[in-house]
């Protein structure tokens, strides 16, 4: 995994610092990675998840 190209690929999607859970989803099946892993790459970069469709995060 190329965590520098994901989070490029990340910050284009950015809406006020913040990246959707469908739009995280969709770019980690994009790139072959799972969720997990996109959650954890989010978090490192401390990237806020917004419109959780779990209703974890809002």
């Amino acid at each position: 995994m190329d965590k520098k190209a994901i989070m490029d690929k990340v910050k284009g999607q950015l809406q006020d610092g913040k990246i959707s859970c469908r739009r995280a989803r969709k770019l980690a099946e994009d790139e072959g990675i799972t969720c997990k892993d996109m959650g954890d790459l989010l978090n490192e970069n401390k990237v806020k998840i917004t419109d959780c469709e779990l209703g974890c995060f809002t």
